[in-house]
C-alpha cells in the first residue's frame, strides 16, 4: 500500500459547470476511499486552478463551493504552481519530511511519460513509484485534456532539465554562507579547499545543506548535488565541467589522469591545468597533495582501511613516478575527518594501528578501542619521506572532528546511513 498518493491535475483544465464538478468529486472521493486509511500523505498537484485557499483564489470559489468539493479538498494537500519543477520539488520536500518512500502517482495516460521524466531527475532509487491512470471525464468534454504527451524527445528532456536547473538555482542557500577551508602551505598556483556543510540547497537534515555526493541509497538527487557543486565552482573559481571525484573503494589504487580510468580508485593525480580533482569525506579523510615545483597535484580518500593500505603514500609515489616530483617538495594537507575522540574499531582491527604505533590507539585493551587515523596517516607519510613541516593537519590546527561538529561537517558515525558528504579539492590554475 502506498504511503503517499499524488494526483496530477496539472494537465487538466476545469470549468465551473456542474458535470465537471461531479466528475472531479467522484475522482477525489474514489482516491480517498481507497487510500485515505493507510496513506500518510494525499496530495493534489495542479496548475493554479484548484485550491483550498479561498482568500487568494477567488476564481476557484465557484468550483470549490459546489457538490461538497470544498469539504473533500480539505482532506488533500494542494500544491499549485505554474512550474512542474517547483511543484514536484515542493511535494518531494513534504514526502521527505514524513520520511515516506512508497508513492502512488495517479496521472492521465497522456502525461505519464512527461511526469516520469521529471521524477527521474528529482528522485532517487530510495523512492518506489507506482503509476495509475487518471480517468476524469464528463459528457460534453467539460474536463479538457492539455496537449497529449506520449513520447519524450531529446529536446524535451533537455527542456525539463533546464526547467529544473533554473528552479534549483533560484533557491536560497541553507544553514549559512558557503565556507571553504584553505591551507597556507599550498601555493597560489593551485586552487584548493575543503568544504563544510553550509551554503547549499540540500534540505534533508542529515544531508543539509552542502551535500556533494548522490547515490541510489540517499534522498538527494544528482541535480541537487550538481547545483551545490555549481555554487562551489563559482565561489572557488573552477570549471565544474572539468571536475572529477574519486570513485571510492576504500583501498589504495590511484588513477593517473590521462590514463584509462579504473572502475574504482581512492587517489587521483594530475599535472593538467584547469582540471579539478576531489576526494570525498564524511569521517573518512580527504587529503590534498601539491607540488609547486613540478606543478602537479593529487587527492586521496583515506578511511581506516585505506590508511592501513597506505593510500596516502600510494598517491605520493604516483606523483614521484609520473611527474618527477621530489618528496621534499610535496605538500600534504589532511582534511577534516573523524577524530580519535569518536572513532572506534573492533580490537582485532585496531590492533593493526597499534602495531603501526601504539599512540594511534586509545584504550587498546577494551573491546572497541579508539583509533586515530590522522596520526597513522602522518606517521606513514613521514616514514615515506614527506617532510614533517610539509604536512598540515586541519583537525589538529582547527580542532575539527567531523563527528563532534554537526554545525560544520557531515558524519557517517554520527548521522547513520543517509549521511552527507564534504570534499577536498585541488586544481592547477590555467
Amino acid at each position: 500500500m502506498a504511503e503517499a498518493v499524488l494526483i496530477d491535475f496539472f494537465g487538466l483544465q476545469f470549468n465551473s459547470q456542474k458535470n465537471s464538478h461531479q466528475a472531479l468529486l467522484k475522482t477525489l472521493d474514489a482516491v480517498r476511499f481507497h487510500h485515505a486509511a493507510k496513506a500518510k500523505f494525499l496530495c493534489i498537484m495542479c496548475y493554479n486552478n484548484i485550491s483550498c485557499e479561498r482568500d487568494d483564489a477567488p476564481n476557484n470559489c465557484e468550483l470549490e463551493g459546489s457538490n461538497g468539493l470544498s469539504t473533500l479538498l480539505r482532506e488533500f494537500e494542494t500544491v499549485s504552481n505554474p512550474s512542474m519543477a517547483a511543484s514536484l520539488y515542493t511535494i518531494k520536500q513534504k514526502i521527505d519530511e514524513k520520511n515516506l518512500s512508497s508513492i502512488k502517482v495517479i496521472v492521465s495516460m497522456h502525461r505519464k511519460t512527461l511526469l516520469k521524466a521529471f521524477i527521474d531527475q528529482l528522485f532517487t532509487s530510495v523512492y518506489n513509484f507506482e503509476f495509475e491512470d487518471l480517468q476524469v471525464t464528463s459528457r460534453g468534454g467539460l474536463l479538457k485534456q492539455s496537449t497529449e504527451v506520449s513520447m519524450i524527445t531529446a529536446q524535451e528532456v533537455e527542456a525539463i532539465q533546464n526547467e529544473i536547473q533554473t528552479y534549483l538555482r533560484s533557491l536560497p542557500a541553507l544553514k549559512g554562507e558557503l565556507t571553504i577551508i584553505t591551507s597556507p602551505l599550498i601555493s597560489d598556483i593551485f586552487l584548493h579547499g575543503f568544504t563544510t556543510r553550509t551554503g547549499g540547497i540540500s534540505y534533508i537534515p542529515t544531508l543539509s545543506s552542502f551535500n556533494l555526493f548522490s547515490s541510489s541509497k540517499r534522498r538527494d538527487p544528482k541535480v541537487v548535488v550538481q547545483e551545490n557543486l555549481r555554487r562551489l565552482g563559482n565561489a572557488a573559481g573552477f570549471n565544474v565541467e572539468k571536475f572529477y571525484r574519486i570513485k571510492t573503494d576504500h583501498a589504495n589504487d590511484v588513477w593517473i589522469m590521462g590514463r584509462k580510468e579504473p572502475e574504482s580508485y581512492d587517489g587521483i593525480t594530475t599535472n593538467q591545468r584547469g582540471v579539478t580533482i576531489a576526494a570525498l569525506g564524511a569521517d573518512c579523510m580527504p587529503i590534498v597533495f601539491a607540488d609547486p615545483v613540478k606543478k602537479a597535484c593529487g587527492v586521496a580518500h583515506s578511511g581506516w582501511k585505506g590508511t592501513l593500505l597506505g593510500v596516502a603514500m600510494a598517491t605520493v609515489n604516483a606523483m614521484v613516478t609520473e611527474y618527477g616530483c621530489s618528496l621534499e617538495d610535496i605538500i600534504v594537507v589532511l582534511g577534516p575527518s573523524v577524530g580519535p575522540c569518536c572513532f572506534t574499531l573492533p580490537r582485532e582491527s585496531a590492533k593493526e594501528f597499534h602495531n603501526l604505533d601504539p599512540e594511534c590507539v586509545r584504550l587498546f585493551d577494551s573491546p572497541d578501542p579508539y583509533v586515530d587515523i590522522r596520526k597513522a596517516t602522518r606517521i606513514l607519510l613521514e616514514r615515506g619521506g614527506i617532510l614533517p613541516q610539509n604536512i598540515q593537519d586541519l583537525n589538529q590546527d582547527l580542532n575539527l572532528c567531523t563527528s563532534c561538529h554537526p554545525d560544520k561537517f557531515f558524519s557517517h558515525v554520527r548521522d547513520g546511513l543517509n549521511f552527507g558528504t564534504q570534499i577536498g579539492f585541488i586544481s592547477i590554475r590555467e
